[in-house]
């Protein structure tokens, strides 16, 4: 293979790779990071003491109970926005997570699930027991309704099912192959420091468009919403989820970045030379000794 050929060659698989490293990240993202039931309930705890979700679920709440109860709307929302605070949200929090997570996941794997619900019972129950817990009067009185809740409709599910399949998918082939591509082409690169310094830079690059989506998408998604006063719950929610999505993006950049200075200067630093050792002379071995004959 001659050496312009190999140039080629290795410049198609190194874009080829660095162009599937970004589809990559975000795939890995979707499937083994809000795929995942612990992570995405580890990640989404945060917001329960975030201001602007403590009065969202202040003013929702609240106004149902004082619909159905007839009291004041504003004394009813100041105590549910006192609720918000103690650990007994905190632990329903967490719980309706895990309940809606978890309902959602199966309706996504499974071809039988007609519809994603949640039965509010799997939040109401351990909310009842942490009042318990908590010594609160007359907290084993607290009701526990078994009512299913739709949280994807029926005809929305296929859709979101082949989008799923497609991304544990592509979680796994999308790495692998960039991996696979940017190994090969510095492998047949005629000049390889050059090919590594153009995979980094690469890299880098794919991780400053990952970033710079995410930036997008935040815009997108606050400025589409019918309704201003829900933006900064959007805006907390979004930056929550794409939290790792965004580390993962600077982590590539920095990576990138610093792997390809490493490889600018070794190539182009001075490289102090030996100093060559002057032999040493040979020393005149004395004459040898003649013998007198008398």
């Amino acid at each position: 293979m001659s050496r312009s050929l190999r140039t080629a060659v290795s410049a198609v698989l190194i874009a080829l790779a660095c162009l599937l490293v970004p589809f990559g990240t975000l795939a890995v993202w979707a499937v083994h990071g809000l795929g995942d039931t612990g992570r995405y309930v580890t990640t989404m705890a945060p917001l329960a003491s975030e201001p602007a979700v403590r009065d969202a679920v202040a003013d929702t709440v609240g106004d149902d109970l004082a619909q159905a109860s007839g009291m004041d709307r504003d004394l009813v929302r100041d105590a549910v926005r006192s609720f918000t605070g103690t650990p007994a949200f905190h632990a329903a929090w967490d719980a309706g997570n895990t309940a809606a997570h978890t309902a959602v996941l199966r309706a996504l794997r499974s071809d039988g699930e007609r519809a994603a619900t949640l039965d509010l019972a799997a939040v109401t129950a351990p909310l009842r027991d942490r009042l318990a817990a908590d010594h609160v009067p007359f907290a084993d009185r607290f009701p526990v309704e078994h009512r299913e809740v739709v949280l994807v409709p029926p005809d929305e599910l296929p859709a979101l099912r082949k989008g799923y399949h497609v991304l544990d998918i592509a979680s796994f082939w999308l790495p692998a192959a960039a991996v696979l591509f940017a190994v090969t082409g510095i492998a047949v690169a005629a000049c390889r420091r050059r090919a590594l310094t153009a995979t980094a830079l690469g890299t880098a690059l794919g991780g400053a468009f990952l970033a710079l989506a995410i930036a997008i998408g935040r815009h997108l998604t606050l400025t589409d919403l019918p309704d201003p006063s829900h933006r900064a719950v959007t805006a907390a929610v979004y930056d929550t989820l794409t939290s790792p999505l965004r580390t993962a993006s600077w982590l590539l950049l920095t990576l990138g970045l610093t792997t390809a200075a490493a490889t600018w200067l070794t190539t182009h630093l001075p490289t102090r030379r030996p100093l060559h050792k002057v032999p040493p002379i040979p020393a005149t071995p004395p004459p040898e000794p003649t013998r007198v004959h008398a």
